[in-house]
């Protein structure tokens, strides 16, 4: 993949393999000790805030995608579902 600055993604809206619209990206977590990307935070879609999903969710409601579910990075991030 090619290398992206992190101001470029802020607020990016991201997308399923399967074309569901999951919400706006708020953040991205990373392991402190190795550097390595973890996950990124996602700020759920309203309807897609009330559905249960096969991410896992932070205290405040956000999903947590594996950076490694990233696909692609264009007009919208689409992560594997």
């Amino acid at each position: 993949m090619a290398e992206i600055l992190a101001e470029n993604l802020s607020g990016k809206a991201v997308m399923g393999s399967d074309g569901a619209e999951l919400g706006m990206l708020y953040n991205i977590t990373m392991d402190i000790d190795s550097g390595r990307l973890e996950d990124l935070v996602i700020d759920p879609n309203e309807d897609r805030a009330r559905k249960s999903d096969d991410f896992r969710r932070d205290g405040a409601g956000h999903m947590l995608v594996p950076v490694g579910r990233v696909q692609a990075v264009k007009d919208h991030m689409i992560v594997d579902r």
